[in-house]
């Protein structure tokens, strides 16, 4: 018996699964409150208040700046010019009405997307959205933790190859998820610095370059697309929503206390989190507007426009604007590294998320890390070995990686619209007609991507009779599960959230 008293067991006994436990959240203090539990009076604003909800929009904005999204930034800027400003601009505000939904689904229910949709669908499908979601979040750790080794190696002049970058990306991971233990306000005020290298970073490089300030306003504002830059085009709207950040934010809202039998609380919760995350995103919008322009500034029309990428930005743009005070290769450098270390924490982040919502394991929360952790790793220590001494298979890759992101935002996606409009899970915070339609037709334009980089993937790809049977299968099941997904989503209303509803009660 002893023993027993004494070994701290890997599963944490405590029932329910949560995404914070009670002592983790932050209280928001309110000295105006009542004891009225059916308080539908939303309080005054307060800047007080405003301070303490800012955090999980800031989390959520680095997925919007990840090496992913850098690489697709300045392969726009490079191959396209200022002309797919309007785009980068307007994937945002997408990018922010899927994050909103989000928030408003993890406040309202008071339960994060993974767990609902445990609960909505039956467990063959759920098992699917799991490995669909692991997939899309194993593709982007790829892509941030080889943008932190490739900064590392540029920042030692070579001395670190990518496999060692890797490895060092992987334990001060840990070390910076220690953090959580002082606290979620001190995990913020990190990623809060991360940012602010970045901004500093990328502006720095804005400010070396001095992009024509007229036709990045012309870009920004008058819509051009051609079939030179197609690729580029879906590139951009397939970096902007990633597939575990709409898992992510819908748990990141749940930091902070906020009554759910209270409807004033609740739609003060939603107001304060829109405006943090407008905010975030807007300043997310500034930093990859300053890389796009940088590239296209100093690349566009030029004949290495096509062959630049992570690993070479930062030696074309010395040889293109030369040292400077700082030279601007180690500018480029800190930017991507504070990119590469801030989004390999919030996709470590976002695979507990996943994994303790689709599977209800209640681990310890530096075991589900481990797991997490080392499911992204193994293949990404892989890719390093493998593409150390080919940057362009490497920027192919990442490319790819792109591709893979755009093809799972579906099955975050779907779910997600699905659950938000529900009156029986929601209540009076499911979205109305006009909402749901808006939400609708984004989800539709991106299946409609999707469907062009299948065929694009077709044309281009697919050779010999084994490999195309091979993805025609494949592709036949993908499409099978998004037309049941949707399917679902129209026919099916009130399935699993009975039980739900009565544990909330």
């Amino acid at each position: 018996m002893s023993s027993n008293h004494h070994h701290q067991p890997l599963l944490d006994p405590t029932p329910p699964e949560t995404a914070y436990d009670p002592t983790e959240k932050v209280h928001i203090i309110d000295t105006n409150d009542t004891d009225n539990t059916n308080n539908n009076t939303i309080p005054p604003f307060s800047w007080r208040k405003l301070w303490l909800f800012t955090g999980p929009g800031f989390l959520m904005s680095i997925a919007f700046l990840d090496p992913g999204n850098l690489e697709g930034d300045l392969q726009a800027g490079a191959i396209a010019g200022y002309s797919l400003l309007w785009l980068l601009l307007w994937a945002t505000a997408i990018g922010l009405l899927v994050q909103l939904l989000s928030a408003r689904l993890g406040v309202a229910t008071g339960r994060h997307l993974a767990e609902l949709c445990r609960e909505e669908y039956p467990n063959w499908a759920g098992k699917l959205l799991w490995v669909m979601a692991e997939l899309a979040l194993i593709g982007a750790d790829i892509q941030e933790v080889i943008g932190s080794a490739i900064a590392l190696k540029i920042l030692t002049n070579g001395f670190l190859p990518l496999w060692a970058g890797v490895l060092i990306t992987a334990f001060d991971c840990f070390i910076f998820l220690f953090l959580e233990n002082y606290g979620v306000r001190k995990l913020e005020a990190l990623f809060a610095f991360l940012i602010a290298v970045m901004a500093v970073s990328f502006a720095w490089m804005f400010g070396e370059t001095k992009p024509n300030a007229k036709e990045l306003l012309v870009g920004l504002v008058v819509p051009k697309l051609n079939s030179r830059t197609i690729q580029q085009a879906v590139g951009v709207v397939g970096c902007i929503i990633m597939p575990h950040n709409v898992f992510l934010h819908s748990a990141l809202v749940q930091s902070r206390e906020v009554d759910p039998t209270k409807v004033g609380r609740v739609r003060e919760a939603l107001r304060y989190y829109s405006i943090e995350s407008t905010i975030a995103l807007a300043v997310s919008f500034v930093i990859n507007l300053f890389v796009t322009t940088v590239f296209a500034k100093a690349f566009f029309g030029t004949a290495i426009a096509d062959s630049i990428g992570l690993g070479n930005a930062g030696q074309f743009l010395e040889e293109r604007f030369g040292g400077g005070l700082v030279p601007i290769l180690y500018i480029w450098a800190v930017g991507l590294l504070a990119a590469g270390q801030s989004s390999t924490i919030t996709g470590t982040y976002a695979g507990q998320f996943i994994m303790g919502g689709f599977l209800d394991l209640r681990l310890k929360k530096w075991a589900r890390a481990l797991i997490t952790r080392s499911c992204a790793i193994v293949p990404t220590l892989i890719v390093a070995l493998i593409f150390d001494s080919s940057e362009d298979t490497l920027d192919v890759l990442n490319e790819w990686l792109n591709v893979l992101q755009s093809i799972q935002i579906p099955f975050a996606l779907i779910p997600l619209l699905c659950l938000v409009a529900k009156e029986d899970l929601m209540g009076v915070f499911a979205i109305g007609r006009v909402l749901k339609t808006v939400s609708w037709l984004v989800a539709a334009l991106v299946i409609a991507i999707n469907g062009y980089l299948l065929q694009q993937f077709f044309a281009e790809e697919v050779t010999g009779v084994a490999f195309t049977s091979i993805v025609t299968v494949f592709t036949a099941a993908y499409v099978a599960f998004v037309v049941y997904l949707i399917w679902r989503s129209i026919t099916v209303s009130t399935f699993g959230f009975y039980k739900l509803r009565s544990q909330v009660a």
